[in-house]
């Protein structure tokens, strides 16, 4: 008996993962194929239950949550696998946008797939591409670089990796974080053209457009609200080239800011505030480019 159990276990076919996507702001995005999904599946794996339950009652629907985020998803992936082994559909979703872009839904498509689970993709807003594509810059070559690690070094590892890439390059940021990501940046990157997106969809949907270093400034002048998409321009388009180091960078932003009046001991000190980098690495790198 208990192996004819375990027998019609292994021969049932497995469910099917649904990614699904949801809207980022205005909930006029949400697809037709979406709600059905959402409505046919007998459970939905949510980052966020409490804001998944705010959209399906907004459709009419009334389709069982699970929780399953960053957080949770060591301890939920597996059960969730081993529901979808049992003939079971999913569907997962994210607190907006597409699932698995900078969220752990890829971690459950990849366990997914490693057992043979089919997984299909329902498509939708993603504030990644609704940035890029009204950003004014190259969308031919793109890159999704998402949110930078958090501590300086690896901050800093990562943003050395990609200064050479030429393709335009996307990130993500929250609000309380972005003028020290935009220090972090133009440290790394140089004064490239850039775009800052925030509230994508929404009623106080915004594009500012600059200089890396303008776009700063913005940032230090004004109270920052919404979650941000950075959108920055290719080594190949920006203003500076792709060999010039840091250091080097700072020099330049010292000349300008004395060239305009500043006492060279306050450009040094605003040049640190904008790159990130400490006054002795400023004037050290001052003195390196006038050759003493």
């Amino acid at each position: 008996m208990a192996d004819d159990m375990e027998r019609a276990r292994e021969e049932k076919k497995p469910g099917t993962l649904f990614l699904c996507a949801t809207p980022i702001g205005n909930l006029g995005d949400m697809t037709y194929r979406a709600v059905r999904i959402l409505g046919e599946v007998p459970l939905i794996a949510a980052e966020d239950t409490r804001r998944t339950r705010q959209l399906l009652t907004h459709f009419g629907l009334s389709t069982r949550l699970v929780s399953y985020h960053e957080h949770n998803k060591d301890e939920k992936g597996p059960r969730l696998i081993e529901w979808l082994l049992s003939g079971n559909d999913l569907a997962c979703v994210s607190d907006a946008g597409l699932p698995g872009i900078a969220d752990p839904g890829s971690q459950l498509a990849a366990d997914a797939i490693a057992e043979g689970i089919c997984v299909v993709p329902i498509p939708g807003a993603n504030a990644a591409l609704s940035a890029l594509i009204a950003s004014g810059l190259d969308t031919t070559r793109f890159s999704f670089v998402g949110f930078l690690p958090r501590t300086k070094e690896k901050k800093r590892e990562c943003l050395a990796e990609i200064s050479g890439r030429k393709d335009t390059l996307i990130f993500y940021e929250a609000p309380h974080r972005l003028g020290e990501t935009m220090k972090a940046i133009l440290g790394a990157l140089g004064d490239r053209p850039a775009v800052l997106a925030r509230e994508l969809t929404k009623k106080f949907e915004e594009f500012r457009r600059g200089n890396l270093s303008e776009l700063l400034a913005w940032c230090e002048e004004n109270q920052l609200r919404g979650e941000f998409v950075i959108v920055v321009s290719g080594a190949e388009e920006s203003r500076k080239t792709s060999t010039e180091s840091p250091p080097e960078d700072a020099a330049a932003i010292v000349r300008r800011l004395t060239a305009d009046g500043m006492a060279k001991k306050e450009a040094i000190r605003e040049t640190a505030k904008r790159t990130g980098l400490s006054r002795r690495d400023v004037y050290q790198a001052v003195l390196e480019a006038e050759g003493k």
